[in-house]
């Protein structure tokens, strides 16, 4: 039995109905962080960056992309297939300590809080404050309010695999979703949900200056979206 949601993503799984679905959601996704990218020599951590499978096209609008994430297998995947190339860095997350404080113009963490406890989201959010340069931004995206049901999930999958070609296969892939063991462990460890005024709470504490973004990063716009800025010493 599966016993966290590192392990969950560390083997296959039935989060992706087709390699059509997997690929139209990087694709989209790299797309919008590279307009995040304040200028062509930035650094940028993507934290939780999954299989990140467009990550060259971040790449290309930054100087250096660090890709995070906890899965080992999805770290080898990602080293493999990035060899070689210039100006991209595979990190594990406790390996983060090797970016040097105040260097990072931008972090993305997408679809990451809502697998993190209190503690462990805590923990990030110092870690990402030490790493920001003075005027660097976090964009913490893919947050899931309260009140915001797996229907309204599978609703904003169905209109998104529509206008992505892959509604037959996301059609069965939410059946099969139904009989995975994702849903079993969204039962029995749980996701974890924020609504606006508490995230915007969190981010006050760890000495950010936030707000919501007016729309949340890929296609799901039920979840929340925040961008924060490191607030000065004593601010």
């Amino acid at each position: 039995m599966t016993a966290s949601w590192r392990e969950f993503w560390n083997r296959d799984n039935a989060i992706y109905v087709n390699d059509r679905h997997r690929a139209r959601h990087y694709a989209g996704l790299a797309g919008e962080v590279a307009l995040l990218v304040p200028h062509a020599a930035a650094q940028v951590l993507d934290h939780g960056c999954g299989e990140a499978l467009s990550a060259e096209r971040v790449a290309a609008a930054c100087g250096r992309l660090y890709l995070c994430d906890a899965a080992p297998r999805v770290r080898a995947a990602l080293a493999a297939r990035l060899a070689g190339r210039p100006g991209i860095v595979v990190l594990a997350p406790e390996e983060l300590g090797r970016i040097p404080d105040a260097t990072l113009d931008l972090v993305v963490a997408n679809s990451l809080a809502q697998y993190l406890t209190a503690a462990e989201l805590t923990a990030c959010l110092e870690v990402w404050r030490a790493k920001l340069r003075p005027g660097g931004r976090l964009v913490l995206a893919d947050v899931i309010p309260p009140d915001l049901g797996a229907a309204a999930d599978a609703r904003a999958l169905l209109a998104f695999a529509r206008e992505g070609g892959f509604l037959g296969a996301a059609l069965l892939g939410l059946a099969r979703t139904a009989l995975s063991d994702y849903r079993a462990l969204r039962r029995r460890l749980g996701l974890a949900r924020y609504t606006e005024a508490e995230m915007l709470a969190r981010l006050d504490a760890a000495g950010f200056r936030a707000a919501r973004r007016a729309r949340n990063l890929g296609h799901n716009q039920g979840r929340m979206a925040f961008e924060a800025e490191a607030r000065a010493a004593g601010a």
